[in-house]
Parts: structure tokens; C-alpha cells; sequence
């Protein structure tokens, strides 16, 4: 399509197009494109002061529907990578699958027809729609991560949870994550803080298998990797200043390990799962009576709502320094 355009130097474009939109002259519906060392910019008015003011012929930009735009409601489903996992309590599955896989960055459909649960804390996927895979790369904060949506337990809805864990940790400190999954937590922390050392913990062996290539993917040297029962995977170790423990419906069983591995004055990031009518009430309660067991105090730091999980209960994580 033939538009008025202005023709600007490279180094100035962004700056150009910036002050083109506060002036609404800039036409969206058409695609800047490079010429040689200027870009030429597509106007949908008369402008001065900005360069050569020319004709050129420029591509249409395509508008996506959302999925919500095509389905007219707003569809509950997680993207892992190029990976969509319908929410288990969603219908109208075919139309939905559709929709979604009509967006460029989804290539697979896939349904969660179980909730997360087992030893491992996996759940049960069906394909809908697009390529039949459940591998995927991910990126979350500037690391990637390849996973089998289908064999370990993971959740893009804690980026802001990893990054706001992240930001409690110093350099030259430990950290052991205690259910580390495919790394999120820990292959964050390492990259941030590359003089921390960081003892990643799973039980699950595909999980520990996509930890160890994450943590080569992200090229990192601080993460010591450990697969088994973090009751003896975690021998030897000993004063950590941060011990993660993202395990929202079985942590307290281990919250004695933790106890043994945190030093005076460490922090334990402790996650459950707890009803709305007493978010925080009884899961200190039953933190204060184990501490007690293990000879030991807490002073909780912070309390945060993480997430929605369920009807009336909501993903909770303590924060809590160890006297």
C-alpha cells in the first residue's frame, strides 16, 4: 500500500517514531521498513520537521485476534513456551483449542484432564490441536529453560514469585532449594548472583535431567545439582542462608530437614496451600509447633497471597527467619 512517509536516519527512528505517535501521525496499519542506512517511516498526516517527506509502498501489518476477541469470553489456560495447557475446568475444549491455536507463538493445544498430583507432581495432558509435542523451550527473566510439560511439575504463574525470591538473595550467599524441579528458582538465583552457590534438590529423575541441561543452557557454574529424597540428598550440607520450599501441599513433612539445613539467622521460604477465611493463621501455627520440635524459633518476615489455586484457597508463601 502506497503511503506519505519521512525518511530518517537509523539512529534516530526509535526517537522519531516515539514523537510520531504522541503527535498521532504515525500509521500503525502499515510497517516501517529499512532503506540502506534511513528507515522510512509510514505518516498518516502531513508532518514537518522530520527529515525527507516522500511515497512508498509499504506491507499492511496483520492484525491478530485474541483468543478472547475470537471466543468472545476469555478462555483459562497456561502457555508454557509454544505450549498452551488448558485449564481442566474449562469446556467448550474444540473451540478454545482452535482459537489458540490460531496465535503465532502457540504451536501446541494441550489439555490438563488431572490436577497436578503424585510423588512427582505431574498431571495427565491431552492433545488438542497443532504439533503433538510436550517438549518446549521457556524463558522467563532473561533464562531459558527446556522442559516435558507432560513429566515434570512447572508453572509460568510464579515468574513473579522467582524473581521477588531472587532479590532476597546476596552474593557469596547459599541457597538450597529443596524441590527444585526443572531450576526456575535456582537457575534464576545462580545467574543473578553469580557468587552464590546454589544446591538444587529433586527426587523426580526427568525433572533432575532437564535441571542439569538448564543449567548448561544458562551457562552457569554456581548450581550444584542433587537428585534423590531431599532427606538424603541434602546430607552435608549445612548453614545455608536461604533454603526455597516450593511444595504447597506437603511441605510441612519437611520442614525438620529444612530446620537442619538453614544457619541461625537464615531465612526459609516456606509454600502452601490455604483457604481464604485464614490465609496465614494455621500454617504459622503448624510451622511454630515443628520449630519447637526441632528446638528452634521463627520470626516470620513477610506473608504473600501468591496465586489463586482453587475455589476459596489460594497458593500462600512464609517468609521466616530461623532463631
Amino acid at each position: 500500500m502506497e503511503s506519505q512517509c519521512i525518511s530518517i536516519n537509523k539512529r534516530d527512528g526509535e526517537i522519531t517514531r516515539r514523537e510520531l505517535i504522541e503527535m498521532g501521525a504515525l500509521d500503525k496499519n502499515l510497517k516501517i521498513k529499512q532503506d540502506g542506512e534511513h528507515i522510512l517511516i509510514p505518516v498518516n498526516k502531513p508532518v514537518e520537521g522530520y527529515g525527507n517527506i516522500g511515497y512508498d509502498d509499504f506491507e499492511e501489518v496483520i492484525k491478530e485476534e485474541t483468543p478472547q476477541e475470537l471466543l468472545g469470553t476469555s478462555p483459562a489456560y497456561e502457555l508454557v513456551g509454544d505450549i498452551a495447557i488448558i485449564d481442566r475446568y474449562e469446556s467448550d475444549l474444540k473451540n478454545i483449542a482452535e482459537a489458540l491455536v490460531k496465535q503465532k507463538k502457540i504451536r501446541t493445544v494441550l489439555y490438563a484432564d488431572t490436577p497436578v498430583s503424585g510423588e512427582y507432581r505431574t498431571r495427565e495432558l491431552s492433545y488438542l490441536a497443532g504439533e503433538n509435542k510436550t517438549e518446549t523451550i521457556y524463558r522467563e527473566n532473561k533464562c531459558r529453560y527446556r522442559l516435558d510439560v507432560s513429566k515434570v511439575y512447572f508453572t509460568p504463574r510464579l515468574a513473579t514469585e522467582r524473581l521477588r525470591i531472587a532479590g532476597q538473595v546476596k552474593n557469596g550467599e547459599t541457597v538450597v532449594d529443596m524441590f527444585a524441579g526443572i531450576g526456575p528458582f535456582s537457575i534464576l538465583i545462580a545467574k543473578k548472583l553469580p557468587d552464590s552457590h546454589v544446591i538444587a534438590i529433586d527426587k523426580n529423575p526427568e525433572a533432575v535431567r532437564y535441571l542439569r541441561e538448564n543449567v548448561e543452557l544458562n551457562k552457569l557454574e554456581n548450581v550444584e545439582v542433587r537428585e534423590g529424597d531431599v532427606r538424603t540428598a541434602s546430607n552435608g550440607v549445612r548453614d545455608a542462608d536461604h533454603v526455597i520450599m516450593n511444595l504447597p501441599h506437603s511441605g510441612f513433612e519437611f520442614l525438620d530437614v529444612a530446620f537442619g539445613l538453614i544457619k541461625k539467622g537464615g531465612i526459609v521460604h516456606f509454600y502452601a496451600i490455604s483457604h481464604e477465611d485464614d490465609l496465614f493463621g494455621e500454617t504459622l501455627l503448624k510451622i511454630n509447633e515443628i520449630a519447637r520440635r526441632c528446638n528452634v524459633s521463627i520470626v516470620p518476615i513477610e506473608k504473600r497471597a501468591v496465586r489463586p489455586y482453587a475455589p476459596y484457597q489460594y497458593n500462600i508463601c512464609i517468609d521466616f527467619r530461623v532463631t
